[in-house]
């Protein structure tokens, strides 16, 4: 192994949305950083099976205009 090309491997804080910590070993930060998530398995709706849909900007209102009268003709 080569030495002096890896990245530095050491201990940070891991913080999840609900306010619970953990350690774990990364190459992210430096050591005893803190890493606060935005998204994790407790809130993420591919885990947690509920979808929250939020219209920012009205993009859904604007995609139900555009393709209203897109479907199957009789």
């Amino acid at each position: 192994m080569k030495s002096d090309i890896h990245p530095d491997y050491h201990e940070i804080n891991v913080v999840m949305t609900d306010g619970s910590a953990f350690k774990t070993r990364s190459t992210w930060g430096k050591a005893g950083d803190t890493l606060r998530l935005d998204i994790d398995p407790k809130s993420h709706p591919a885990w947690t099976g509920v979808q929250k849909l939020l219209d920012t900007g009205g993009q859904i209102a604007k995609f139900n205009k555009r393709f209203a009268n897109f479907g199957l003709k009789r």
